[in-house]
């Protein structure tokens, strides 16, 4: 027996390390952040790695060998959801057990979910406004640090956030909703506490309503105070008839949860979508892109029903598309949208697409149009970028499948450009790519292309069902990757690339979708 509680304590220790090495300085950094309520402050600043906070968890008996939850819900709140499975855990079984053995408070998940959404320059921005509060010879801090001194001065605390609306308001309005939501849902958990202070166990209609809802909201911890057990029994969906603490914290949690999903996702409800360019080119100097017109049709179609304002150009040379670019970054309608959207439709090689004179035009070039340094209307929006395109060299093709390489001969080899290599390294870009690095994308002369088919497809199926734009393109991936040539020897694989800093969702429309 002692042999096998070694073994077992060993494989335990094992775990821990093994978790420890695959977090990077900036996750331990959250983990700290994430614990601050439940270990000693002085004890948090002298930790150097994650396994620092694995054994101070350990020594106040928050994380033993039976019990790993707290650990699986840190690494969940910090997104590292690959390393569950270290724990025996998933995505889905912490969500589903987060409401009965949650810890982390409803005001620390706040303050961590608003520094994942403050960029380095509101940062900046911040650390300008609060001079005055700040150490003198101060290094320049991370959103994490700079909560923490906030805490340290009393200026901030989980009964007072008024410090944080100030930031908010003056650095980006958008933020508020995520105070206004921590506000609302404690709010509403003082009033249900007070009401049942006041009415005792004559509170069934309120207990049956909690027992329903907490079916159905199984997210957030119910981490609140205690609750004096003559005041209600609460059936749990576990183990009926057991006495619970704290009827009101189910209603608060399930009101922060639903604010937690929408302030999770981009910003959609304004009375514009956002404009949509379309650039399809179809006739080169030595070829013709046949079937090319079919997928900007398509993508009109789909894009107008989705709200979206649709604007198509076709047939540009290099300089033409930089010159369009040029034009539409400076456009002042942009404050005014949601998002923006651009595809391209054209012959392509690694990291570029060719104009129609066969001049090829970097990807990230035209993608950098739209930082928020160069298009300060489109800061903090979605941009999206769907790029139908070789990125490799032409092949042999079949009847009815055509490529979408360069066909002129003249051009100098290029050297391939990784995917992450086109993307702009700000936050709010996605790039949609027809195939994988250095491969050919295929095209049905009358049909169109295989990747921008699927798109359209799987855009008019999923978007009515709520699903955001990256579980589509997985779809997308599925419906292209399972496609094969006339000739049975060719197929095709998608690839997105992202910076996106929250779940980006298409308000459903009411109209039916076009096809």
């Amino acid at each position: 027996s002692s042999n096998m509680e070694n073994n077992v304590s060993l494989n335990f220790h094992q775990q821990l390390l093994l978790i420890s090495e695959n977090l990077v300085t900036e996750d331990v950094a959250a983990l700290k952040f994430l614990c601050m309520d439940l270990l000693q402050l002085s004890k948090l600043e002298g930790v150097k790695s994650a396994a620092d906070i694995f054994k101070l968890l350990m020594a106040q008996e928050y994380l033993n060998a039976e019990d790993t939850f707290l650990l699986a819900e840190l690494l969940y709140r910090i997104k590292c959801h690959s390393l569950l499975e270290k724990l025996g855990y998933t995505k889905e079984k912490v969500q589903e057990r987060l409401h009965e053995k949650g810890r982390i408070s409803p005001y620390r998940q706040m303050l961590y979910e608003l520094s994942e959404n403050i960029t380095s320059e509101m940062l900046k921005e911040i650390i300008f406004l609060l001079q005055n509060h700040l150490p003198k010879r101060w290094i320049t801090p991370s959103v994490l640090d700079l909560l923490t001194l906030l805490e340290k001065q009393s200026l901030l605390s989980k009964d007072n956030v008024q410090i944080l609306e100030y930031i908010c308001k003056t650095v980006s309005p958008d933020l508020l909703e995520i105070t206004d939501c921590y506000k609302k849902a404690k709010g509403l958990r003082q009033s249900l506490k007070s009401f049942l202070n006041t009415w005792g166990c004559e509170v069934f209609i309120i207990s049956r309503m909690a027992f329903i809802m907490q079916r159905l909201v199984r997210v957030l911890p119910s981490f609140c105070p205690k609750m004096h057990k003559r005041r209600c029994v609460l059936l749990s969906s576990e183990q009926e008839g057991t006495p619970m603490d704290g009827v009101f914290f189910i209603l608060t949690q399930a009101f922060f949860f639903s604010f937690l999903q929408t302030i999770s996702s981009y910003k959609m409800d304004g009375p514009h979508r956002g404009f949509c360019l379309i650039i399809n080119n179809v006739n080169f100097n030595s070829s013709q892109r046949k079937g090319s017109c079919k997928d900007a049709e398509q993508l009109e179609r789909v894009f107008t029903w989705l709200g979206l304002d649709v604007r198509t150009y076709t047939d540009l040379t290099s300089e033409a598309i930089i010159n369009l670019m040029q034009t539409w970054q400076h456009v002042q309608d942009h404050k005014d949208r949601n998002c923006f959207i651009c595809c391209i439709l054209s012959h392509g090689k690694s990291g570029a697409i060719y104009g129609t004179d066969d001049k090829l035009v970097s990807i990230r070039m035209l993608m950098t149009h739209f930082t928020a340094k160069h298009c300060p209307q489109l800061a903090a929006k979605p941009k999206l970028f769907f790029i139908q395109a070789c990125q490799g060299n032409n092949i042999q093709r079949p009847v009815y499948v055509d490529t979408d390489g360069p066909t002129p001969d003249s051009s100098p080899v290029q050297e391939r450009v990784s995917l992450l290599e086109s993307i702009p390294e700000e936050a709010d870009f996605l790039l949609g790519m027809a195939t994988v690095e250095g491969c050919v994308s295929f095209r049905h002369i009358e049909e169109g292309t295989w990747y921008i088919q699927a798109l359209c497809s799987k855009l008019q199926l999923l978007v009515p069902r709520g699903e955001d734009i990256l579980s589509i393109l997985t779809q997308v991936n599925e419906d292209v990757a399972k496609r094969v040539s006339p000739s049975g020897t060719k197929k095709q694989m998608p690839q997105p690339a992202y910076t996106l800093r929250r779940k980006f969702i298409f308000p459903i429309p009411m109209a039916p979708p076009p096809s």
